[in-house]
């Protein structure tokens, strides 16, 4: 037999309140004692109840700040061009709507989890952009439950029917390893970024069925935290196997990671590309710069940032970005 749908009087009737202060403490409005707030989000919890307007936008809203939490160390953050670039974009159009970016740099999901209720039920701000999302995530419990508007950075499959914004991870992954087989490797390494991350999982998925598809003679996955110290220690130990159990090409989950590799061939001396070729995500300046410059999978991250903060103020539903294309330049070629 299927349970009653808990509605909204449910809640009032368990937390001692009207409707109307339901409504009022869910939509974030002023006239409530804070001990009544927060008594009427327990009777919800309680009860499993959230209201349908979760994934609102802020459409005709007045906000003034949105937030943005990170779980990445700050030294790293900084260093790192997508998040800047990330950043770039939102700031972009939050300015065009008077808004400010609340950024802070959490430990873990959890303690993002209670930054932000503190941030809702403190009223500092109007709605959030969450980003790096795991399997089982509590952030979209948690979004559900304080009625928080937000959007999610991240695949459908991992953002548990909240609002989204997404760049197709899996067929970019597929294109560099096609593209690299392509040029005859036949051995070939991914350096990935952390392994809790959704993104990161899809990415796996991707490159060990295109391996699979194309019957490639080697297959290798490492994973990091995304530094270039990381990055070059696994490309160091992927290439000081001999020569026919190494890989002839490795593809980097980030642009740092791919610069700290480059580096590493040249300390091995081993040629890029003649020797092994390499292949950064997420194109930056510092590909760009490099000697040879380096092969990347290309978008536009700021354009991407500005999409994800226009979809928090307008009426529109979660939809994917471009996927991201490869972009050649001289640091891939065939094996020799």
């Amino acid at each position: 037999m299927t349970a009653p749908r808990v509605t909204i009087k449910d809640v009032a009737a368990r937390a001692g309140v009207s409707k109307g202060a339901v409504s009022l403490a869910f939509n974030h409005k002023p006239g409530l004692a804070e001990a009544t707030r927060d008594r009427i989000f327990a009777a919800a919890r309680e009860l499993g109840w959230a209201p349908d307007t979760t994934a609102r936008s802020l459409a005709g809203a007045r906000v003034d700040v949105v937030g943005l939490a990170i779980c990445r160390p700050a030294r790293m953050l900084g260093l790192e061009p997508w998040y800047m670039e990330f950043i770039s974009g939102l700031e972009s159009v939050l300015t065009e709507h008077s808004c400010s970016l609340l950024l802070r740099l959490v430990r873990n999901v959890e303690d993002e989890v209670g930054l932000l209720e503190s941030w809702w039920k403190g009223r500092q701000i109007g709605g959030a952009i969450l980003v790096d999302f795991r399997a089982d995530d509590p952030r979209v419990g948690a979004a559900r439950r304080l009625g928080l508007p937000v959007v999610a950075v991240g695949h459908p499959s991992l953002t548990g029917g909240l609002t989204s914004v997404w760049t197709e991870d899996g067929d970019a992954v597929a294109e560099a390893v096609r593209y690299l087989a392509a040029l005859g490797h036949r051995r070939i390494a991914r350096v990935g970024g952390a392994a809790a991350l959704g993104h990161t999982a899809m990415r796996t998925a991707a490159f060990d069925e295109a391996a699979r598809v194309l019957e490639l003679a080697g297959a290798w996955q490492v994973t990091t935290d995304y530094s270039g110290e990381a990055g070059a220690r696994a490309t160091r130990s992927l290439l000081s196997a001999a020569a026919p159990d190494r890989p002839t090409a490795i593809v980097y989950d980030n642009d740092i990671m791919a610069v700290a590799g480059l580096s590493v061939a040249a300390e091995m001396g081993l040629r890029v590309p003649g020797d092994v070729s390499l292949l950064a995500w997420d194109d930056s300046q510092l590909c760009r710069l490099t000697h040879p410059t380096l092969s990347a999978m290309s978008h536009d991250v700021h354009g991407f940032g500005a999409d994800v903060a226009r979809t928090l103020f307008e009426e529109g539903g979660s939809h994917a970005v471009a996927t991201p294309v490869l972009t050649p330049r001289g640091s891939t070629a065939p094996p020799r």
